[in-house]
């Protein structure tokens, strides 16, 4: 059993099922999908000029008279059919699954008995991850949940304002209203006073709160039996790069011992994953590192989790999404740097989700029925790549690699080696440099193809390739010794 402890939870091992699902699907989902503005919507329309503000106000009310708490109601999922959903996510691929369990807004997306704001009591009147779970189990799917809630007492001071200006100056928003102060939190002291700059704070130091927190963790490691735990910050509630001593870290090492030691008297050994996002590596080694839109630069010693969306967090109808290509790039690149990826797909209001993500869903359907193999169950090679094209990591910068003929990415399996071609228009030939003269290439398969031909040149290997790649994304090499 594992202690509340840094030293203790560091010698936890990250269970294999994680390491070779390598894929899964994000419903990063809830009220503030109403409006279809995009993220924060929240947090935003309780500042005045913002454009969702503008949006709140002209399209909903002034929020002094209609609020957030209006929004969650307005929230029905009436279209929500997971294992319609669960089915399209697993033929593109996902081999695990997580749910939202409540985001910054502290709306809770399960049943519960610590916030009356929960989808069952509020709202849809289902119990959402409830029916994720029961939907993913039904394809054999690790489950995951995602807590918001740390970040969500300081985040959402914005709720405790006023307008500065207009008909409605001085007029106190909703968040002011002693009725629903446990919804939106007594959380004056991170407001700004008259004339003082508002002060940007993630996770708050009001020890009510954070020990209410830790209540609301165990509620779902209890109800919900998550086979991953991911936070939105660093492990709850110390900041990052902060020494290890910290005693704010503390809250936190009680939730991780919490989910390990729960998961060890379930199968009498730690299977739960839990994700953080500070990059110290004395602070996530008591779990799983989390990226958020960005990627590490090379292979990780540690298995880590490569976070992304198709568009926005929340259903924004003015957003763009990210081609297959891009999404696949991601995937690849990561898992070759010992990494899995997970993927938000984003729902509208009523559950369903738009033709061009199902398109996207599509696209990665047919990709992993020719690639899948040298996705799943692989580890990384010697190098993660060659070539001239890398990644941009810049915060959370993604962009579009234009690769070019030489650019590879390698992972490992049972022997044999996967080198992806990450240019879709390839020649005539594929040229891979880094073999040793020691590694003699006994045959080359082109996955979707069969056995292609090949010459190898004191450790360069050179393959023949059809005029017509398998898929327009990356395509992957089988190469045996």
């Amino acid at each position: 059993m594992y202690e509340a402890t840094f030293e203790s939870l560091a010698k936890h091992k990250c269970p294999d099922w994680f390491r070779d699902v390598k894929f899964g699907i994000w419903s990063h989902w809830g009220p503030q999908s109403v409006p279809m503005f995009g993220d924060w919507y929240a947090r935003n329309m309780y500042i005045q000029d913002t454009d969702q503000y503008q949006y709140h106000v002209r399209h909903y009310g002034h929020p002094s008279k209609f609020g957030y708490k209006d929004i969650c109601a307005l929230w029905k999922a009436e279209n929500f059919e997971p294992e319609k959903l669960m089915e399209q996510y697993y033929k593109s691929g996902a081999r695990f699954f997580v749910a939202q369990a409540s985001h910054h807004d502290h709306f809770f997306n399960f049943a519960s008995k610590l916030n009356r704001f929960n989808s069952v009591e509020v709202g849809p009147h289902k119990d959402i991850c409830g029916l994720w779970k029961a939907a993913a189990k039904k394809y054999d799917l690790p489950f995951g949940m995602t807590e918001h809630l740390g970040a969500s007492f300081a985040w959402w001071r914005s709720n405790k304002g006023a307008d500065s200006y207009g008909p409605y100056a001085g007029v106190p928003y909703d968040g002011n209203d002693p009725e629903y102060r446990d919804f939106y939190h007594d959380n004056y002291e991170h407001v700004a006073k008259p004339g003082e700059e508002d002060k940007w704070v993630w996770l708050t130091g009001n020890r009510k709160f954070r020990e209410y927190w830790l209540a609301v963790m165990k509620e779902i490691i209890d109800n919900y039996e998550p086979d991953l735990l991911y936070s939105d910050s660093w492990l709850p509630f110390g900041e990052n790069f902060e020494s290890v001593e910290n005693k704010d870290f503390q809250i936190g090492l009680e939730a991780v011992a919490y989910l390990y030691n729960q998961s060890e008297r379930r199968f009498g050994e730690n299977r739960a994953v839990y994700t953080q996002k500070s990059r110290k590596k004395e602070i996530y080694e008591v779990g799983t590192l989390d990226i958020e839109r960005s990627q590490l630069p090379d292979i990780s010693p540690e298995p880590w989790q490569s976070e992304t969306c198709i568009g926005e967090w929340f259903y924004n109808a003015r957003a763009h999404y990210k081609r297959p290509q891009h999404i696949i790039d991601i995937l690849v690149d990561s898992i070759a740097k010992n990494g899995t990826m997970l993927l938000n797909i984003v729902q509208k209001p009523d559950g369903t989700i738009d033709d061009e993500a199902m398109w996207i869903l599509k696209e990665l359907e047919k990709w992993f029925a020719v690639n899948g193999e040298a996705v799943y169950g692989t580890r990384p090679w010697r190098v993660s790549g060659e070539g001239s094209s890398m990644v941009k990591i810049d915060g959370f910068t993604e962009e579009q690699v234009p690769w070019q003929q030489d650019d590879f990415r390698f992972v490992q399996k049972d022997g044999k080696l996967y080198a992806f071609m990450m240019c879709p228009q390839m020649g005539k030939t594929a040229v891979i440099k880094n073999l040793t003269e020691s590694e003699h290439v006994s045959s080359v398969r082109l996955l979707g193809v069969g056995e292609v031909a090949f010459h190898q040149f004191s450790g360069v290997l050179v393959v023949n390739l059809p005029d017509k790649l398998p898929t327009p994304y990356a395509n992957a090499l089988e190469i045996k010794f």
